[in-house]
């Protein structure tokens, strides 16, 4: 047999094999690479929400998560190569609106923790099929935090100062009602595969 009819035959099998996606060894070490994308960017932006806190109240960890919370999730994008940002159904910033497997995600995770699951441990990933091509999806939860109530808590609660702030700078605000311990959103990290 010549070389082109090996190469005519061959090359529907390399195709098919590339289109399957990536193995399992390579999906878990991208599961293991977004969970670190995940925790930097908690960390980071924990880290920055209580220095805000500490030095000026509430109101002033308002403008970190409007300000510096996408800077951060840019960053830790560039850093681990994927594109990261925080989602939630009840979301305050516009920008935080998330897609459907966004939003089915946290609703799993949502059960997983009412069956009992540590929030720190609710996680998922998956391949899934786009219009644009076959990408990487990760979700971790973001469980409420007491720091987190006199901005996303009972609206009765929160002070009057951090709602005026509020209604400023986000007019369409859903991300108060929550109590700790919560999901209040997830973190989304995408790649294109």
């Amino acid at each position: 047999m010549k070389a082109p009819a090996l190469i005519a035959l061959a090359l529907p099998a390399l195709i098919a094999g590339c289109a399957s996606g990536p193995s399992a060894e390579e999906q878990a070490a991208m599961a293991a690479d977004a969970r670190k994308a995940s925790g930097a960017l908690i960390q980071k932006l924990g880290g920055e929400l209580k220095a805000a806190v500490a030095a000026s109240g509430p109101e002033g960890a308002i403008g970190v998560c409007k300000e510096r919370a996408p800077q951060i999730a840019a960053e830790v994008s560039k850093q681990f190569g994927f594109d990261v940002k925080r989602v939630s159904p009840k979301n305050r910033n516009p920008a935080g609106v998330p897609d459907a497997w966004e939003a089915e995600a946290q609703a799993g995770l949502e059960k997983r923790m009412a069956a009992g699951e540590k929030p720190e441990t609710l996680d998922t990933w998956q391949i899934v099929s786009t219009a644009e091509g076959k990408q990487f999806r990760y979700a971790k939860a973001l469980p409420v935090q007491p720091l987190c109530l006199s901005c996303h808590g009972d609206p009765a609660a929160i002070p009057d100062a951090v709602k005026a702030r509020l209604a400023v700078e986000y007019p369409h605000d859903k991300a108060t009602g929550y109590a700790a311990g919560m999901v209040r959103g997830i973190v989304s990290v995408k790649r294109a595969l």
